[in-house]
């Protein structure tokens, strides 16, 4: 029997619930609004990029029913933007039950153009702010406008996307080259780890801030999953995680499962690590 048939255990049924997705469209956007959609809820993939939006909003339909997916344009970086998409996620749902804080920039360490600018000494000012402005910002201005109207009816979810480098430093010998003087090897950029350490902190203040109005809030620290990485690199990182391997994209379904529906009502302010037990070395 598949799993849109199979009668959900009661906990994790979202029949009725409205769920959004920030940088729906995205690798595990996509991935987070799929896992809720299969339990019920009704999924505003929001994007900054609409089309793309539109378009896995479109998958979605086609697989659950018209009113199982809302593609909208959203900037989470500008109130203006955040509060327009409530306006909209009301007027075609008439409520809001979870907010998956999702958007980020994850800056990839695999050309040669970022090889000097990735290290700590010639970091661009422009994309720290930009970076951070996405992924933290964004995430605060989207709890406040999402979560204040939940908080103010009285119940919800925040799920904060964090990372296994909220956990842990990143390796920067994981992105070395051949050939390349220490003062040019590229690494992972400040920023990212960064953003998803203080995405734990928001969690917990979150937690603890809106707890009398029933609004819980977890994160998720995923590990790195596979999209079509160089196997060098591939092979070095497997070499540093228990299972041998890294994530699959929709390895993560369960968990945003799990954190967004009542199967997790006695857990709030907690970060949860998923990264094939490379923390535990």
């Amino acid at each position: 029997m598949s799993n849109e048939t199979r009668p959900l255990p009661k906990p994790f049924d979202l029949t009725g619930r409205v769920a959004i997705v920030t940088g729906g469209s995205g690798l595990l956007g996509v991935q987070h609004a799929q896992a809720l959609a299969q339990i019920g809820a009704h999924v505003v993939i929001a994007d900054i990029n609409k089309e793309r939006a539109l378009e896995e909003a479109q998958k979605i339909q086609n697989q659950y029913g018209k009113s199982a997916a809302l593609g909208i344009q959203l900037d989470v970086t500008k109130q203006s933007s955040v509060n327009d998409a409530l306006s909209l996620i009301l007027d075609t749902f008439g409520g809001i039950h979870i907010l998956v804080n999702n958007a980020a920039v994850d800056p990839k360490v695999t050309k040669e153009s970022i090889v000097e600018t990735s290290r700590l000494e010639h970091f661009p000012l422009e994309q720290w702010h930009f970076q951070i402005e996405v992924g933290l910002t964004g995430a605060f201005l989207c709890s406040q406008i999402f979560g204040g109207w939940m908080a103010s009816h009285r119940g919800g979810v925040i799920l904060n996307i964090a990372s296994d480098l909220a956990v842990f430093a990143p390796d920067q010998r994981l992105y070395r080259k051949d050939g390349l003087p220490n003062d040019r090897q590229p690494v992972k950029p400040v920023t990212y780890p960064v953003i998803k350490t203080a995405l734990i902190g928001l969690t917990k203040y979150l937690a603890t801030y809106w707890n009398e109005q029933g609004i819980r809030v977890n994160s998720l620290s995923p590990g790195g999953v596979y999209n079509g990485q160089n196997e060098a690199f591939v092979t070095k990182l497997s070499q540093l995680i228990p299972l041998g391997r890294m994530a699959n994209a929709d390895e993560y379904k369960s968990a945003v499962q799990f954190l967004c529906s009542d199967a997790s009502s006695y857990m709030t302010g907690q970060n949860i690590v998923m990264d094939g037990g490379r923390s535990t070395w």
